[in-house]
C-alpha cells in the first residue's frame, strides 16, 4: 500500500509541475514579412515548448495569408491571439499586420504557404522547423 501511495504522489506531483501557466510576457519576438510572392524569412527555426510572438506584416498592396494548419493546430496559442488565427491561417490585407503569441508545438517540420490564387506556385511557401 505504501508503494501505491508513493507512486500516486509522484504522478500527482509530475502532473502539477507540467500544468504551470504560460508566461506570455516572456515571448521571444519573431518578424515575418508577407511580400509579393515570398515570405521573409521563408524558414523559421523554433524551439519546442518556447514562447514566441510572431509579428506578421504584409508589406505589399494586395492581400496575403500565412497558412500553417498543422503548426497552428499543434501549437498552444495565447488567448489574446486566437482571433488572429482562423482555420490555421493568418490572413492580412495589404499594408496590415497581426501578432500571434504561442508556445511552439512538438518537434517537426511544418509546411507554410499563401493560399491566394497562384501565390504558392509563384514562390510563396516555406517551412517552420521546430527542434
Amino acid at each position: 500500500m505504501k508503494s501505491f501511495t508513493a507512486i500516486l504522489g509522484l504522478l500527482l506531483a509530475s502532473g502539477t509541475a507540467s500544468a504551470q501557466p504560460v508566461d506570455w510576457a516572456r515571448a521571444t519576438p519573431i518578424d515575418v514579412g508577407l511580400e509579393s510572392f515570398k515570405f521573409v524569412p521563408d524558414t523559421l527555426h523554433l524551439k519546442q515548448g518556447q514562447v514566441y510572438t510572431i509579428h506578421f506584416h504584409n508589406d505589399s498592396s494586395g492581400g496575403h495569408d500565412f497558412v500553417a494548419k498543422d503548426f497552428f493546430a499543434k501549437a498552444q496559442i495565447a488567448p489574446a491571439s486566437k482571433a488572429s488565427v482562423e482555420h490555421g491561417e493568418v490572413d492580412l490585407r495589404g499594408g496590415s499586420a497581426a501578432d500571434v503569441t504561442l508556445v511552439a508545438p512538438p518537434a517537426g517540420t511544418y509546411e507554410i504557404h499563401c493560399s491566394h490564387f497562384m501565390h504558392e506556385t509563384m514562390g510563396m511557401s516555406g517551412r517552420i522547423i521546430v527542434d
